[in-house]
């Protein structure tokens, strides 16, 4: 067995959204296992990442963009092909939600949201795994969801997405896999972040969520992260096109 199976020492690591909530965590155990960070983010808002990565002594570079704007996501990758990064583990984190019955549930929510949550991750997981393909070895993560399984309540373009994340899984790592590039993704369950505020402060659907999970609690965004980190090291080599659910055992009801 190979030794530190779980070390991501003198590897590269880009994660989108990794200002907050679940990407920043993810970026924080990614560091903790020793890797370097290149975060990206809309807000571009990094200094909690940024002392993280300073305290472990890991290299640090951040990089403001909206997945929403098809030209900002095409001058983001184009400036990515001219610098000297070698991108070892892409995390597809980044994601929006809009949330209005489907026959209410307009063009402009589903732009966004497909925009964001599936085509942006397709592009960065082309053009960076056109490096990792070339080098023969490579890690690519996305974060799926309940609704890759499941068709949820107000959120149709949210769900199309993440139906798509997961099925992308699956179409990457069988052209890839073969090649040395490893590409699955992690389905969470109910996690305390931005995006689910609204089903925290609704009374009946917190109870009801609640009294489904097993584990008796919301996830937190550090319930992810070791996931991710296995997924991005060598105890992952043969996993692929898998989508792995973190969900206190809400699927098991």
């Amino acid at each position: 067995m190979k030794q530190d199976i779980f070390s991501l020492q003198g590897k590269t690591a880009l994660v989108t959204g990794a200002s907050r909530g679940i990407g920043l965590a993810i970026g924080k155990g990614l560091v903790a296992a020793g890797a370097d960070i290149i975060a990206v983010s809309r807000s571009g808002q990094f200094e909690a990442l940024e002392q993280c990565c300073a305290d472990a002594d890991r290299k640090f570079i951040g990089y403001t963009c909206d997945l929403s704007d098809r030209q900002a996501v095409s001058e983001f990758t184009s400036t990515l092909e001219r610098s000297s990064h070698e991108i070892n583990i892409l995390v597809n984190n980044a994601g929006t939600i809009r949330r209005k019955p489907a026959a209410e549930h307009s063009d402009e929510y589903w732009d966004e949201v497909l925009d964001v949550n599936l085509r942006s991750q397709f592009i960065l997981s082309r053009e960076i795994g056109k490096g990792m393909l070339n080098r023969g070895q490579g890690k690519i993560v996305f974060i799926a969801s309940l609704l890759s399984f499941q068709g949820g309540i107000t959120v149709p373009g949210y769900a199309a997405s993440k139906g798509g994340i997961k099925t992308l899984t699956m179409a990457l790592a069988n052209e890839w896999a073969g090649r040395g590039v490893n590409v699955n993704a992690v389905a969470p369950g109910y996690i305390a972040t931005d995006n689910t505020a609204a089903l925290q402060a609704d009374p009946e659907r917190n109870k009801a969520i609640l009294e489904r999970i097993p584990a008796g609690r919301w996830g937190k965004p550090e319930d992810i992260a070791g996931t991710v980190v296995f997924l991005s090291s060598p105890a992952s080599d043969y996993i692929n096109g898998t989508t792995v659910l973190v969900d206190g055992g809400w699927m098991g009801r």
